[in-house]
């Protein structure tokens, strides 16, 4: 390749890497107004959305590991434990294997308001994925979860 086919190479992808990181800033806040709206509705904080999220994915799960999963210190969680408690959205539970140890679980019935709520961007998001190949979803998928290991890691550094 020629020094000039080079340097127009490079021009075109330090491009496309700043309009994916365009493109991520815009899905981010696109998604926290959306998350923001979903709370509205559910009378649920960002925080607590955040961590129902979290609870629903690696759950149960104690509230040590909870509160390391979503960038928390322990005494702020334990008032967000205990709103989604009284709104009916966790249970936090003796563990079985060491009842000294607690676990926090989501309560399915709940968590079907939350998903409701959510039911359009899914389906739009199966609209989208289904203009993609296999390959092509799990090259994105892939992008996606290194991007939020990224996102993970920086957020632990600012701590």
């Amino acid at each position: 390749m020629s020094a000039a086919a080079d340097r127009e190479e490079a021009r075109l992808r330090r491009r496309a890497a700043g309009d994916i990181k365009g493109a991520m800033r815009g899905l981010r806040s696109n998604l926290a107004m959306l998350n923001r709206q979903v709370g509205v509705r559910l009378e649920l904080r960002d925080v607590d959305v955040d961590c129902l999220d979290v609870i629903n994915s690696q759950g149960p799960i104690s509230p040590t590991a909870l509160a390391r999963a979503a960038g928390l210190h322990p005494a702020t969680l334990t008032g967000i434990l205990d709103r989604l408690e009284r709104g009916g959205w966790i249970v936090r539970e003796r563990a079985a294997a060491d009842r000294r140890s607690v676990v926090v679980r989501t309560l399915p019935d709940r968590l079907g308001e939350l998903y409701h709520l959510l039911s359009g961007m899914n389906s739009s998001l199966d609209e989208i994925c289904a203009d993609y190949t296999t390959d092509q979803l799990q090259l994105i998928a892939g992008f996606l979860r290194r991007s939020a290991i990224a996102g993970h890691d920086s957020g632990r550094e600012l701590q």
